[in-house]
């Protein structure tokens, strides 16, 4: 059974891999990385976990049996109870709920770990798949995202309150 997992300095072999597996399939509905994301990843991984230790951001991963990353599930700008949500799953798991039922844990997590009270996300207008699972977990459409929100393009920017 996967499980959500807190991002640790020994997950970045795992993490690579999956971004690298899926890159053409992410770059299909949301901007490219660029190659140097992955020229800086060691780099890039140990700035993530210095923000989290920070208090800055939460970033968690779905992890399977196998050790593989099967998502990615982060908060970021932790700040007065808010934070902004940010995820992305694998080609091979998508489609099959797993996205939905993750954001609703990470929910969870969020209110009972970090004391959240409202998450944002905003999904672009072409990414109809994020749409639908920001939706199904809950959260409401609350006003236009702008491209500088999404990287390059237009989309609604989304809310869940969550409870204590």
């Amino acid at each position: 059974m996967p499980e959500l997992k807190l991002l640790h300095a020994d997950h970045a072999p795992a993490v690579l891999a999956f971004e690298l597996a899926n890159r053409a399939y992410f770059a299909a509905s949301i901007p490219d990385r660029g190659d140097d994301f992955f020229d800086r990843f060691p780099d890039r991984h140990s700035a993530a976990l210095a923000e989290q230790v920070a208090g800055v951001c939460a970033f968690y991963l779905l992890v399977a049996e196998d050790g593989s990353v099967l998502g990615r599930f982060n908060l970021y700008d932790l700040e007065d109870g808010t934070a902004r949500l940010g995820y992305r799953v694998a080609e091979h798991a998508a489609g099959r709920g797993v996205a939905t039922a993750t954001v609703r844990e990470l929910c969870r997590t969020a209110a009972a770990v970090h004391g959240l009270r409202t998450l944002r996300a905003a999904a672009s207008h072409d990414n109809a798949a994020s749409r639908k699972v920001l939706t199904k977990a809950g959260f409401v459409p609350t006003g236009p995202a702008a491209p500088d929100d999404l990287g390059g393009k237009s989309g609604t920017w989304y809310r869940r309150d969550l409870q204590p």
